[in-house]
């Protein structure tokens, strides 16, 4: 893997943290700490998707399309 594709990664992981973060917040009204921690379970969610997806699809992109 390149430096390309740890960057697609990390933003991935970032905005679907981010999302999910202000959804929970928002939504359910939870203390910041439960949010904090759905949505970090959430990014690592995310992380690993990617790296599937470099094995499923194209091998440059973290995406499954």
């Amino acid at each position: 893997m390149d430096m390309n594709m740890y960057k697609q990664v990390a933003e991935r992981a970032a905005m679907t943290f981010i999302q999910t973060f202000v959804s929970m917040f928002v939504v359910t009204d939870m203390a910041s700490a439960k949010g904090a921690a759905t949505a970090g379970v959430a990014a690592a969610l995310s992380v690993l998707k990617s790296f599937v997806a470099t094995k499923v699809g194209d091998k440059s992109s973290a995406s499954l399309v």
